[in-house]
């Protein structure tokens, strides 16, 4: 049941930020809804399951829209493996948390991205990318990341207590 619902969560935010949440951008930026699935993801279930959708998620941005192989998934992977290796030390109730590691995992993602263009074009104005592209989309993944983690946090809940009581006579 849980990779169903996972399943089905993954390619429905897919499919509402390729499409959707591209008119809700703000200056043309907007807030990367799957990495903040994949952080979730990460803190409420741990490493493993957070690597097992950050590699479905990261691979559906590279067949979709990568220009190298495995570009999206080595990031999605990465930023996901080390969220959920803080997945013990922290209450899951607690949303400032995920909204802290959503925040830097969109400045990682971002700066990631800035530099290996940088590299590959050999073009890059870092002040631009400070004021208009690295610290909005900070903070407007930050905003997003509540309601999302909300929505999150109640399937997760309800997933482990249908799983609790899976084999229960009584």
């Amino acid at each position: 049941m849980r990779i169903i619902v996972t399943t089905v969560v993954v390619l429905i935010n897919f499919i509402l930020q390729t499409t959707l949440f591209q008119h809700l951008s703000i200056q043309s930026i907007f807030p990367n809804t799957a990495l903040i699935i994949v952080v979730s993801y990460a803190l409420l279930r741990g490493s493993k399951e957070g690597c097992i959708v950050g590699l479905c998620t990261g691979l559906l941005f590279d067949i979709f829209f990568g220009t190298a192989a495995g570009y999206y998934t080595l990031l999605f992977l990465g930023i996901s493996y080390f969220t959920g290796r803080s997945q013990k030390n922290f209450y899951r109730e607690n949303y400032l948390l995920p909204i802290l590691f959503c925040a830097m995992a969109a400045g990682i993602f971002e700066s990631i991205h800035f530099f290996t263009e940088l590299v590959l074009r050999k073009d890059g104005d870092i002040l631009f990318f400070l004021v208009k592209i690295f610290l909005p989309t900070i903070v407007y993944t930050a905003v997003v990341t509540i309601p999302i983690y909300r929505i999150l946090f109640g399937i997760n809940e309800w997933l482990e207590l249908k799983e609790k009581y899976k084999y229960r006579l009584f």
